[in-house]
């Protein structure tokens, strides 16, 4: 079946093709995702490998699977687009309702500014068991925003590597086939960028994997935070922060690092405005809600944020806050009615 859909590809017919690649559509998504950090980023790189894909399936020998040989055009598209990033000018920071707060002094300075937060429902699409035999990663740990972020921090060959290894699982030759390089090279990059997560990870929060969505601590600290959150209850908020516990808001470059840090902030947000409403989601396999702020002219709930929560044990180790237009994705709506 698959040799008679290529045969129609080659040809020309447009349908034959879709119905070749569109059981890979997601996964190819989460993976341009992992590489670049960014959803719209990923969507982009996607249709350019698939484009990619439709030119160059004269090239396609069916030596290997097709989900290895799109998996082989993704990556370098997706090292196509870091490059050219990297001569991009940096990007303007867009006007946030975080941005007219007045925020209290960060502890640092955010170095990924372009993260954005993935869906879980994409997730569902995606295959459990890796393409190879080799992954490091179970797929679920590998697309948490502390993975995704320290993986951010690695340079374009070595994110490469990383994620072809130890993630989905492809052998070192395979991946030197990939990367149109020597085995020697995949090896030495490997050891680079593990070494590289191992040192970045602990700064983004948890690093073991997410707990299961309705474990009993999730659901305890879930609803603690939406109780607080909602009722302006500072000290509430702080009760279930870890001691070394990280907020970051991207685009925004700022970061606050532990409770003293992090409650200076929850200070300046809850004290000034305490109409709030919570909304449960998920995105990168953690808890996350949409936060909706009273509009007391209209009467309804408007869409203000997104709020992604790192786990570790019974506290919250890191919190990441990300603009309103992330939502839709999501299947949260702009407004709430007044009643909600």
């Amino acid at each position: 079946m698959t040799a008679e859909l290529i045969a129609r590809c080659r040809a020309g017919d447009a349908d034959a093709f879709r119905e070749l690649v569109e059981p890979f559509r997601r996964e190819l998504l989460v993976h341009c995702y992992r590489f670049l950090g960014s959803m719209h980023d990923a969507e982009d790189a996607l249709q350019e490998t698939l484009f990619d894909a439709w030119r160059g399936l004269s090239a396609f020998e069916a030596r290997s699977a097709v989900r290895t040989w799109l998996y082989r055009v993704a990556t370098n598209r997706c090292l196509k687009v870091l490059r050219a990033a990297s001569r991009r000018p940096r990007m303007a920071i867009p006007g946030t309702s975080a941005a007219e707060l007045e925020l209290p002094e960060p502890s640092a300075h955010g170095e990924v500014v372009w993260l954005e937060p993935c869906p879980d429902v994409l997730l569902d699409g995606v295959p459990d068991t890796a393409p190879g035999p080799e992954a490091r990663n179970e797929s679920k740990q590998a697309i948490s925003l502390a993975f995704v972020t320290a993986v951010q921090l690695l340079p374009p060959r070595q994110r490469a590597v990383l994620i072809l290894r130890d993630v989905l699982g492809y052998r070192a030759a395979d991946v030197a086939e990939f990367l149109d390089t020597t085995e020697e090279s995949v090896t030495s990059a490997l050891k680079r960028a593990r070494a590289g997560i191992r040192a970045q990870t602990p700064r983004f929060g948890a690093t073991q994997p997410p707990s299961p969505p309705d474990s009993p601590c999730e659901r305890e600290l879930v609803d603690g935070l939406t109780r607080a959150f909602e009722s302006g209850d500072v000290d509430g908020v702080v009760a279930l922060l870890a001691d070394d516990v990280r907020l970051t808001m991207p685009p925004l470059p700022v970061e606050y690092l532990g409770r003293e840090a992090v409650t200076r902030l929850l200070a300046a947000v809850l004290h000034r405005i305490t109409s709030y409403r919570l909304v449960v989601t998920r995105a990168n396999s953690q808890p996350a809600f949409g936060v909706y702020l009273l509009d007391r002219h209209t009467v309804t709930w408007r869409a203000t944020g997104l709020l992604v929560l790192t786990l570790a044990a019974d506290r919250i180790a890191a919190v990441t806050r990300f603009e309103n237009s992330h939502l839709p994705r999501f299947g949260l709506p702009r407004t709430l009615p007044s009643d909600h």
